[in-house]
């Protein structure tokens, strides 16, 4: 073993313990390092569980902190070996093993009886001792948390510019490291992957932490059970179970409390409990809080008072990426180019991306034939609703030059002129508004500009269009000339 690789391993260990010390001491004690040689990285596991998680979610982040320092592209070679002799780390006292473990059933005909721990009724979490057991010997199993997807994992989430935010802040708040923001507000257009990040956060504390009590609801259903608890007159349990019987909340689609006033109401004080006793909030919602109609300032302001996050349409790299997980879990055998040409093609949103290639798997398992590109092509153009004459970014770019009486270089340039800069922007805002591009895609076909500066210029136009009526003038004169055209 290298001096140089050790150094550079430790380093790397070190940088990654520091976001998250117990839970990496707690994987660690089950890694042995063995070697770091021209890319190579030699690493030892106790069982195939922590070689797995490992892999999923700390590998990422020493590896790419190698490959920065080093310059070397890092390959993994693991070896399962029950007995390490120089763990990574220390297993913290305070952790105990956080895999759930199912009960051993004997056959009817030879029962073993069990006998409940006394906490089972304070944690939540049934802890069952059989008899033939050692009295020391535990077995946690957590109960399901109704409505959860299991394919919704951190580990399956593809990571982006679009999304990079939202999913720092989820293994923030699943309290793998960082700082946590409470409450989280993800927010993001349809099918975009709020509702996976959610799930995710649910899986790994449950994973970390089995005794947590976690509550995933919708807002649509929130608000059912509000209605049924009144109706029952049970509202002292309605009460308890989302203000004293609750660690962890997660509410999708809280939008869908606009104008449900007792509701908000309840939620309200649901809320407050559960932030003043320290308990992690996330919720989502298809549009940014100040941007929540009827629904009342004091819940709008609570929802700004931890981190907003917001969720943007993938770039085509992100696309491709999900494209090629997709394919990985449902074990699809798909080329490169077909994986791009898919990405290439839909751009709406992740939901409809993964939609395309289930699709095009089911037809082509149907017919006997593989996903080549000439299946693909033909069946995408056969169910494709796109109207073939739909504007593009170079349309919108040549009528708002031809509006403002610019030329089409003027966009492009770095020129920071008022009057120039005002038309860039507004070609941003309408090519954000009637395309499915990303921010990301938008700043590279307005002279590879930052994505952020498209953020800030698709916003800032937002604000005009209401406060302006000269602004709102010149983007519906655009948008009837925008029309014509398709």
């Amino acid at each position: 073993m290298s001096d140089e690789g050790e150094r550079a391993w430790a380093q790397a260990v070190a940088f990654t313990r520091d976001r998250s010390p117990a839970s990496f001491d707690q994987w660690f004690s089950g890694v042995q390092f063995d070697s770091f040689t021209d890319g190579v990285l030699g690493l030892r596991a106790r069982d195939e569980f922590v070689r797995q998680w490992v892999e999923d979610y700390f590998l990422p982040t020493i590896s790419e902190w190698l490959r920065a320092h080093t310059g070397l592209s890092v390959q993994v070679r693991w070896i399962i070996d029950v007995a390490l002799e120089r763990p990574v780390a220390e297993r913290p006292s305070s952790f105990a093993p956080v895999r759930p473990r199912a009960i051993s059933v004997r056959p009817q005909a030879d029962p073993a009886p069990v006998r409940a721990d006394s906490d089972a009724q304070t944690t939540g979490v049934r802890r069952v001792l059989r008899e033939d057991e050692p009295a020391g010997r535990v077995f946690a199993v957590p109960p399901p948390i109704e409505g959860l997807n299991a394919k919704y994992t951190f580990a399956n989430f593809v990571v982006g510019p679009s999304n990079q935010l939202a999913h720092a802040a989820s293994m923030a708040a699943a309290g793998v490291g960082g700082r946590r923001h409470n409450p989280l507000f993800i927010c993001g257009g349809t099918g975009l992957g709020k509702t996976h990040l959610v799930h995710a956060i649910a899986y790994r504390v449950r994973e970390e932490r089995p005794d947590t009590r976690i509550v995933y609801i919708s807002a649509e259903r929130f608000v059912n059970e509000f209605v049924q608890a009144l109706t029952d007159q049970r509202m002292h349990e309605f009460r308890a179970r989302y203000r004293e019987k609750c660690d962890l909340l997660l509410v999708d689609d809280i939008h869908f409390l606009a104008g449900k006033t007792q509701t908000q109401e309840e939620f309200f004080h649901a809320f407050n409990a559960l932030h003043q006793g320290g308990k992690q909030i996330v919720v989502t919602s298809d549009k940014y809080p100040q941007q929540l109609d009827k629904m009342e300032e004091r819940l709008v302001s609570r929802f700004q008072w931890g981190l907003v996050a917001d969720i943007q349409a993938p770039e085509l790299e992100t696309r491709v990426a999900i494209v090629r997980k997709k394919a990985q879990l449902e074990h699809i055998d798909l080329a490169d180019e077909v994986c791009l040409y898919i990405a290439q093609s839909v751009r709406s949103n992740v939901r409809e991306l993964e939609g395309t290639l289930i699709r095009l798997a089911a037809k082509a398992s149907l017919l006997g034939k593989p996903i080549g590109m000439d299946f693909t092509r033909a069946e995408m153009a056969a169910t494709s609703t796109a109207r073939p004459n739909e504007a593009s970014v170079e349309d919108i770019q040549r009528a708002v030059c031809h509006h403002f009486k610019l030329r089409s270089i003027d966009l492009l340039s770095k020129d920071r002129h008022k009057s120039i800069a005002f038309a860039r922007h507004v070609a941003m805002y309408l090519c954000k508004q009637r395309l499915k591009c990303s921010f990301p895609e938008l700043g590279r076909a307005f002279g590879n500009r930052d994505h952020t500066t498209v953020i800030s210029a698709v916003r800032k136009v937002e604000a005009l269009r209401t406060s302006d009526p000269e602004v709102r003038a010149h983007l519906e004169a655009l948008e009837r000339k925008l029309g014509s055209l398709e």
